[in-house]
């Protein structure tokens, strides 16, 4: 797994790989306007779930990073959950989609999609 280098304090970690991947997902769209948003919620099993999905919006106190010209949006609410989180793509036999390792979850369920 490569990671950019020119990641700022805050924000997500977007692999090459996961970059690619969102890279090709935007071109299916055909719109220049997206950008990937991850951002924290409340609810699942352990408290806080993840929400990935595309965005046309810009909020006040966005955090963005560009990762092979992919902009990653997080929310200020959201972005102290999620600093130094590295988002990747895995396509295997056993497991295709994005993956995120946050170094800041302390614990999660065992569907894996929520944490604490």
């Amino acid at each position: 797994m490569t990671v950019q280098n020119d990641v700022t304090a805050q924000g997500v970690i977007l692999t090459d790989v996961a970059a690619a991947k969102v890279a090709s997902l935007l071109a299916a769209e055909d719109r220049d306007d997206l950008r990937l948003r991850i951002a924290v919620q409340p609810g699942g099993c352990s408290g806080l779930r993840y929400q990935l999905y595309f965005d046309e919006s810009r909020m006040d106190g966005d955090i963005v990073n560009a990762f092979h010209g992919v902009e990653v949006v997080t929310d200020k609410m959201s972005g102290p959950y999620l600093t130094g989180a590295t988002i990747d793509f895995v396509d295997t036999i056993e497991k295709q989609g994005f993956t995120i390792d946050n170094p800041n979850a302390t614990g999660s369920c065992a569907c894996g999609d929520s944490f604490h």
